[in-house]
């Protein structure tokens, strides 16, 4: 059988012709009634984030609109999936709403967690005039798609979440730090381990070059990890004889994790292997960290006047390539939201979120509620979303550089979260102990069991 590609291209997907429109059909006579679910009560959970504050500030406004009652928990993401897996597995219909990314839609959607969402917005009964689903991104909303086939790529099949925003992966710099060192921003790989080495204690004991995750778990490998990752050349897995085989021992691998472990060993926090995407954060904001390597909105929300100590100072750019590469890779992520395939008020929990996801909530939330990737072209293109974006140095610029070439460089299939939870682990163990003799060993080490870890999947 022939592979199928899974990274797909930001600059390919942009065009909406290339992917079928849902489109909203009704019978003549039906109309839609943003009161037809009044008296019910939902519940949802959240994820602790700027994404979830933003609707949270909006709840109000809903459930006057619908007679809808809102009941909701916010949970740090630490636990969050823990709690939401629990929540899912016990089939009490409880919660209606989750928050969730792509990632998680290919655990949750072959194990019947999750609600399909095509028919809902095919109905016009049940889906505002105003909705336009159309104005979403492609590469956006199609990265929630797939047809739970193993080692097939995102972008075909049911729809199983929307988005609420987005995140590509760039590199956060703080330009006072950089103009009293005479460092210029990075463009290569070699140029930013030099900058890393060269920031090492810029401040004093615990200050240094380069923030980046370190936590056992998956989160650590999806972000400028696998951004890198992709850019060098390297995959995690390909399709063989109808089987997922594991390629991380290619030399393109050993290679780009090698330099990785260097960086961190000689640039990166004392503790990096405590640190996920919160930490990376606020060393930053706070003048600790030169640099961070992460999502584009996590460095633009400490630069928010009055987020944090260095907000004012912090610039961004693009991602370092290595020695031969011209395009720029990063990894996509998305928060979204699905529904329960069990919850007993689906209907209503259509109207959350419709209402949640649609141009007018988009709209601030990209520019009031620091959601600062929309995943809506109309909300995107606004000048009110451009004015206020674009206050901070480089954001847009970098942004429109390194989106172009964005995509969920992952397999999609179900044991994802083991996969990149031992990924860390091997990354951890390469950094902070003596496991390996070589990077090498640990990656044909890594390779071998993961391939064993996913050969139950058949691929057709």
């Amino acid at each position: 059988m022939k592979k199928r590609a899974l990274a797909i291209t930001m600059s390919a997907v942009m065009a909406a012709s290339m992917f079928a429109s849902v489109g909203v059909s009704a019978e003549e006579g039906s109309e839609f009634d943003w009161k037809a679910y009044e008296g019910t009560t939902l519940n949802v959970m959240f994820n602790e984030h700027t994404y979830a504050d933003a609707v949270i500030a909006k709840l109000p406004e809903f459930e006057e609109l619908t007679g809808i009652k809102v009941e909701y928990s916010t949970t740090p993401e630490a636990n969050y999936f823990d709690k939401l897996n629990t929540a899912l597995s016990s089939r009490s219909g409880q919660p209606d709403i989750f928050m969730t990314g792509a990632y998680q839609t290919w655990e949750y959607a072959p194990a019947g967690y999750m609600e399909p969402l095509d028919a809902y917005i095919e109905d016009a009964t049940k889906t505002s005039p105003d909705y336009n689903y159309d104005d979403f991104i492609p590469g956006i909303i199609n990265a929630l798609r797939w047809d739970l086939v193993p080692g097939h790529a995102v972008g075909e099949g049911e729809l199983w979440a929307l988005p609420m925003g987005w995140e590509i992966n760039t590199l956060t710099y703080n330009k006072k730090i950089f103009e009293e060192k005479g460092i210029t921003p990075p463009t290569t790989t070699q140029e930013l381990y030099d900058a890393a080495v060269a920031l090492k204690e810029f401040g004093g004991s615990g200050t240094y070059g380069l923030a980046v995750r370190g936590l056992r778990d998956w989160g650590t490998i999806h972000p400028a990890y696998m951004s890198l990752f992709a850019t060098w050349g390297a995959k995690d897995f390909e399709v063989e004889d109808g089987k997922l085989v594991c390629k991380l021992d290619s030399p393109e691998a050993i290679e780009m994790t090698d330099y990785w472990v260097k960086l961190i060993k000689d640039g990166g926090a004392p503790q990096w292997s405590t640190y996920g995407w919160e930490l990376c954060g606020a060393d930053l904001g706070a003048g600790k960290a030169a640099m961070m390597w992460d999502a584009d909105r996590g460095g633009y929300t400490q630069n928010v006047e009055g987020a944090s100590a260095e907000a004012g100072n912090l610039a961004f750019a693009g991602i370092p390539l290595p020695e031969g590469k011209t395009e720029q890779l990063s990894n996509l992520w998305t928060w979204a939201m699905g529904m329960n395939a069990d919850s007993k008020n689906k209907d209503a929990a259509w109207y959350f979120l419709q209402y949640f996801t649609s141009p007018d909530f988009m709209l601030y939330s990209g520019t009031e509620g620091a959601c600062t990737d929309t995943p809506r072209t109309s909300v995107m293109e606004s000048e009110e979303y451009k004015a206020i974006v674009g206050q901070a140095e480089g954001y847009l610029e970098s942004f429109e550089t390194v989106s172009a070439n964005a995509s969920i460089f992952f397999t999609p299939q179900p044991y994802f979260f083991e996969c990149t939870t031992m990924w860390a682990e091997t990354l951890q163990d390469l950094v902070i102990s003596d496991t390996y003799e070589s990077t090498e060993e640990a990656m044909q080490t890594l390779a071998a069991n993961l391939t064993e870890l996913v050969s139950d999947l058949e691929v057709e």
